[in-house]
């Protein structure tokens, strides 16, 4: 039984019933702030659906929550390719997609296989790993007090330490964990099979338990060695941790059920990456500091020390004109091109333009179809003279989309900077 929902909505499947497993797994609240899974009176299972998007399987019924502003969960795995620095290279096309129903979580297995595959192909990285045992020889160096304490006066069992070259490391393990999970969890019988033939070659290369999820993920480290694991390891993390970009669950039961992208974080990533990129082709020498803290904008003064910290998702640094620049920018994933951008949307771009812009401005980044006009708002004061604006930039996702994946996929981020460097009319 499959019920298939928009963002923020909502649906009922009447004959349902949710088995106790599906109470337990619910039971804890991993759930909460994303999709609302309760129990009417009625009889049922009723469903609230919030910005988060793909799948959730439970015994009782499969729920999928679809976008809104995009139109497959292919647009949305393309969007999380181009958020985390991926080319496209390796994302399946839509011919390949054809036979079956893929949901987003079956997506991201294949994007886990395919980098797996590439990794075997390629051959998996090895290192230096530091072991101790008790070996018939000297291997090593001899830990003199473990062999007087373990095996004193025994020349047959000696005490080792020792480096072995290995492919048991961190970076395979997260690999073969990710493999293993797809191969048992994926829908879609041909997703499946390709993921247990390459997960049946990674799990000997890496047969130690990846462990928690969280602390492996934060003490990997990139260089020239494996700098070519990096989107493997984004694609089994989002796995993994059931499609959280930073993270939304830790690896547990509900992560082989449930698969959520919040596309508000999502957004937030897609405006920075071609801000960040048309910076860099823009030759005006200005940067870009991404969800930059800054503490000194409220102020205690009871205290004397900062009340709290603002971040704008982007803010652009420099000098335009000879004159210091600093213009933030606000992603929104919302729907404002027919109607009015919220107050207490303004008011936070109100409080970045008037605390960081120079001059007093800010901008507003939303989703939008091509060729409208977005809002233009001034805050003036008891005699009418403006001190801040805020201006909105739409961004057609399926038509950057199609840039992005097309013969110039630099034109998406070159016209998503000048609209939003443009300096409209006073």
């Amino acid at each position: 039984m499959q019920l298939s929902l928009n963002e923020y909505g909502s649906g009922l499947l009447p004959e349902a019933r949710l088995t106790p497993a599906d109470r337990l797994l619910l039971a804890d609240g991993a759930l909460d702030g994303m999709l609302r899974v309760r129990e009417p009176a009625r009889g049922g299972i009723e469903v609230e659906a919030t910005s988060h998007v793909g799948v959730v399987r439970l015994e009782a019924c499969e729920i999928r929550v679809l976008p809104k502003y995009l139109g497959s969960g292919l647009d949305v795995l393309r969007m999380l390719d181009y958020a985390t620095g991926g080319t496209g290279r390796l994302l399946p096309s839509d011919q390949e997609l054809t036979a079956g129903d893929p949901d987003l979580r079956d997506l991201v297995a294949l994007m886990v296989t395919e980098h797996g595959e590439r990794l075997l192909r390629r051959g998996v990285r090895r290192d230096y790993l530091t072991r101790e045992d008790d070996l018939p020889a000297v291997r090593g160096r001899l830990l003199v007090d473990r062999q007087l304490l373990r095996h004193h006066g025994r020349l047959d069992r000696l005490a080792c330490r020792y480096d072995e070259h290995d492919s048991d490391i961190p970076d395979n393990r997260l690999c073969a964990a990710a493999l293993e999970q797809a191969a048992r969890t994926a829908r879609l019988p041909r997703v499946r099979a390709r993921a247990r033939r390459a997960a049946s070659q990674f799990a000997p290369l890496a047969p130690t338990p990846l462990g928690d999820l969280r602390t492996l993920v934060d003490g990997l480290e990139y260089h020239r060695h494996n700098a070519h694991y990096r989107a493997a390891h984004q694609w089994a993390e989002l796995l993994l941790s059931g499609g959280g970009v930073g993270g939304l669950f830790a690896s547990g039961p509900l992560s082989s059920r449930a698969f959520l992208v919040d596309m508000n974080g999502l957004f937030e990533d897609f405006v920075t990456r071609p801000l960040t990129e048309g910076a860099a082709i823009s030759g005006l020498g200005l940067r870009v500091d991404a969800q930059a803290r800054h503490r000194r904008v409220l102020f205690d003064e009871r205290t004397r020390s900062a009340y709290s910290e603002v971040r704008p998702d982007v803010l652009v640094l420099g000098e335009r004109g000879g004159e210091p620049f600093r213009l933030p920018v606000d992603a929104k994933y919302k729907l404002y091109e027919d109607k009015k951008l919220s107050t207490a949307d303004l008011y936070q771009a109100f409080l970045y333009a008037h605390a960081i812009g120079s001059p007093a401005s800010c901008v507003l980044v939303h989703p939008g179809g091509a060729g409208a006009a977005g809002a233009r708002v001034a805050v003036r004061d008891w005699n009418g003279a403006t001190s801040a604006r805020v201006r909105a930039v739409l961004l057609d996702l399926r038509d950057a989309l199609a840039v992005l994946g097309g013969p110039e996929p630099s034109a998406a981020p070159a016209r998503l900077w000048r609209d939003v460097l443009a300096q409209p009319p006073k």
